[in-house]
């Protein structure tokens, strides 16, 4: 395989977040599309790939498909990232089709990946840039299950965001802020925009075509 099978390619991370500084790197995610006949093999294709740019990750577009589905918070996170840098035809289709993946269940993933990351800090020395992407995991969430789509950009979070990260608010500050989200999030779901479950015939309309179109 080579480069030309991408059909997606995103900035994610502090830069599509607005919470990037001088020092930040720039994390790329992308999809590509293997050719239909690597699957007719005892060998399958890889379900990822890293490279070629430094900080960038790939999914196959059925794995990326499959995660998608699952409500993954990185997964949704890319198809709504502000900065595209490679979408061809086949990743503008799929940019068009990305209110198809998500669904109420993303209220649990989002919960789920937000609590995993606050039970890895340590009060007494904690990592603040893992406790600052916690907060702005369930920040995402929260917009999700009220507007149909993940927040991205933190636009006028991002002081607060950074506070964190720099290790402005205390352990205590740092709980409240998370309790107070937690609670938003789980008032937010009975009125949520969402569907209670992804349209899944559509992505595998979407993921046949293009299986089709690589013969």
């Amino acid at each position: 395989m080579s480069e030309d099978d991408v059909i997606l390619s995103v900035v994610v991370g502090s830069r599509a977040y607005g919470l990037d500084t001088p020092a930040s790197d720039t994390d790329r995610r992308g999809v590509f599309v293997a050719p239909t006949q690597a699957f007719w093999r005892l060998d399958k294709p890889p379900t990822h790939r890293d490279g070629p740019l430094p900080e960038q990750f790939s999914w196959e577009v059925e794995r990326f498909c499959v995660l998608a589905l699952e409500a993954n918070p990185t997964v949704l996170e890319t198809l709504w990232s502000p900065l595209v840098e490679v979408a061809a035809p086949a990743g503008r289709r799929l940019l068009d089709l990305r209110g198809a993946f998500v669904s109420r269940r993303a209220h649990q993933t989002f919960a789920r990946y937000a609590d995993a990351q606050f039970r890895r800090l340590d009060p007494a020395a904690p990592k603040w840039k893992q406790a600052m992407h916690m907060l702005r995991l369930l920040l995402s969430g929260i917009h999700l299950v009220e507007h149909g789509e993940p927040l991205v950009h933190v636009g006028a979070h991002r002081e607060r965001l950074l506070d964190v990260r720099r290790g402005r608010l205390s352990w205590d500050e740092l709980q409240e802020w998370r309790a107070s989200l937690t609670d938003a999030f789980e008032r937010a779901l009975p009125r949520s925009v969402l569907p209670a479950a992804p349209d899944r015939a559509a992505v595998e309309e979407f993921l046949v075509e293009v299986r089709r179109a690589n013969l």
